[in-house]
């Protein structure tokens, strides 16, 4: 069943093509990752899925509906849930408090599933600026679940973690979603993590899609190989 699509996109710079006619779809518990080379497109097509960039053509639905001109604020509202490359936690807030707050906004009936799920009980009481940075991404991971979002869109949520992080990262995207039903999107640059969390991919390359499937048949696909993946390796 899909929930989430995005059908034709395109942005443009100018006179610069920066995404052309994109499609993807995403379903209920179902982690669509998303990855290219530098340049590929991927920031831009994060950002006109989540409304803080109107395309230049195409449309994005929800549940079939057309919210292509609808705001960042009106898709939270909606279900439609985003996370960002660099850490939004509030330094000077403890991480319980700063929980609470977004639970209270958005009506989470589940923080402590949550919370428990990403490791975060033993640090409710620690100040967020003397945390980790890898467990900061996690706080940013549970505030993009917080309020039961139908979609989350995903942007590097691995950024800056080393390998080990990164994995943990992975696994509790993929279990979140799964037992929340949630359709996720997931960019991120760790691609072994992306293969092996991911249950269909899109590659991009110079704005345009050059695969879309089964992870074993884009890691296969010939195009893959010599847009992105034999250099990667």
């Amino acid at each position: 069943m899909t929930v989430f699509e995005g059908r034709d996109l395109g942005v443009k710079y100018g006179a610069v093509a920066a995404l052309q006619g994109v499609d993807i779809v995403l379903e209920p518990g179902i982690v669509h990752g998303v990855i290219g080379p530098n340049g590929a497109g991927k920031s831009t097509f994060i950002d006109a899925l989540s409304g803080r960039r109107r395309p230049s053509q195409g449309r994005v639905l929800l549940d079939g509906s057309d919210i292509t001109r609808r705001s960042v604020r009106w898709r939270r509202a909606h279900g439609v849930s985003r996370s960002f490359q660099r850490t939004s936690v509030f330094a000077s807030m403890t991480v319980g408090d700063q929980l609470d707050l977004v639970a209270r906004k958005n009506h989470e009936p589940d923080l402590a599933g949550i919370v428990d799920t990403l490791d975060l009980g033993p640090l409710l009481d620690r100040v967020c600026s003397e945390i980790a940075y890898g467990t900061q991404r996690s706080v940013d991971l549970a505030i993009a679940l917080i309020g039961q979002p139908r979609v989350v869109l995903l942007d590097e949520p691995c950024a800056g973690l080393v390998a080990d992080e990164s994995a943990r990262m992975l696994d509790h995207i993929r279990q979140l979603c799964r037992e929340r039903d949630v359709a996720a999107l997931l960019v991120e640059h760790d691609v072994d993590g992306v293969f092996r969390t991911c249950d269909v991919i899109t590659v991009l390359d110079l704005g345009t899609v050059i695969a879309t499937g089964e992870p074993a048949a884009v890691r296969a696909d010939e195009r893959v190989v010599r847009a992105y993946l034999g250099s990667a390796a």
